[in-house]
């Protein structure tokens, strides 16, 4: 009875944090946050102290909600805290949402994978979700530019696919690709990744 009594404790909390997150990211999509690069450094430079926690923030919303554009955020990071610490947060952010995303998707299955993802793209991955040639290819969608990979970590959740192997994938081949991001960033200026959002 207790056990029980503690699964639904952890589910209704997973539901009400899920339901805060989205709310703040409509709210910030709905207050225009999210349109161009400026408007969201306005909003990281208003928090003050509290800049970088509110980045974050927003950074991991970017990661569990896909109207949120990556390359806003992400070259926010960049602007508003320099190519370190703007490397830190955005890594921070988006592995936090990351494993948001896989633990979502491991405790409340598909009904909750197609609030967040399209049926389309959904039927075009599902089919790939087995064994060690998922895990491949999953790790290489991380490493690489090319691939949905935010909605590759929640439909990895409806996998076999371990914690560990998951941690170690998400904690090891994230940094490359947010560091190149920031370095083509640095050299090519914020315009060029304006475009991206």
């Amino acid at each position: 009875m207790q056990n029980r009594l503690h699964k639904v404790m952890i589910n209704a909390v997973a539901i009400v944090i899920t339901a805060a997150i989205v709310l703040f990211g409509v709210y910030g999509w709905v207050c225009g946050w999210f349109k161009d690069i400026d408007t969201l450094r306005g909003v990281v430079s208003k928090a003050g102290v509290m800049g970088p926690t509110v980045f974050v923030i927003i950074q991991i919303l970017q990661v569990v909600l896909p109207f949120i554009p990556g390359g806003v955020t992400m070259t926010t990071g960049v602007l508003a805290f320099g190519p370190w610490w703007g490397f830190a947060l955005n890594y921070i952010g988006v592995v936090t949402g990351s494993f948001i995303n896989f633990l979502l998707a491991r405790r409340f299955g598909k009904k909750v994978v197609l609030l967040l993802v399209d049926e389309k793209t959904y039927d075009k991955y599902i089919h790939k979700l087995s064994g060690k040639k998922y895990l491949r290819f999953f790790a290489w969608a991380i490493l690489l530019p090319f691939f949905p990979d935010d909605t590759l970590c929640l439909l990895s959740g409806m996998t076999d696919m371990s914690y560990r192997d998951f941690s170690l994938i998400i904690l090891l081949l994230k940094p490359p690709f947010i560091a190149v991001y920031s370095l083509l960033l640095i050299m090519a200026g914020p315009t060029v990744f304006g475009l991206l959002g």
